[in-house]
């Protein structure tokens, strides 16, 4: 035996493969508050927005992590800004923006309306 892991008492011999299984990682409910299982995107902006770094691994880490990483991420940001181009952000008209502002660090509408227009 060269090593083994404490917690699960795994012993690790030389030559001996470890696979990390990052989709069973990514599902098990241990590590969410929402259903793993659920397409939620929002997920990592609620109340899982502080989940465990290994958690989630779409593009694995460390120094064998995805080479393609950057240019999937590159690739979404473009696709944003053609999705973008064809969107026109207005105001809600004088009725819907009206009524104060709220005095805070920085000064806000107290009510705010936007339309979205989709061409």
């Amino acid at each position: 035996m060269d090593d083994y892991l404490p917690k699960s008492g795994t012993r690790l011999y030389k030559g001996n493969q470890v696979l990390i299984p990052t989709t069973a990682l990514a599902r098990d409910a241990h590590h969410w508050k929402i259903d793993p299982e659920l397409f939620y995107p929002e997920r990592f902006l609620n109340e899982d927005k502080n989940y465990h770094p290994y958690a989630f691994l779409p593009f694995g880490s460390g120094h064998r992590q995805c080479l393609g990483q950057d240019l999937a991420r590159f690739e979404l940001k473009i696709i944003l800004a053609r999705m973008l181009q064809q969107v026109t952000f207005g105001d809600g008209g004088p009725e819907v923006n009206s009524g104060g502002y709220i005095q805070k660090l920085t000064t806000m509408p107290k009510h705010m309306g936007v339309i979205i227009e989709f061409h």
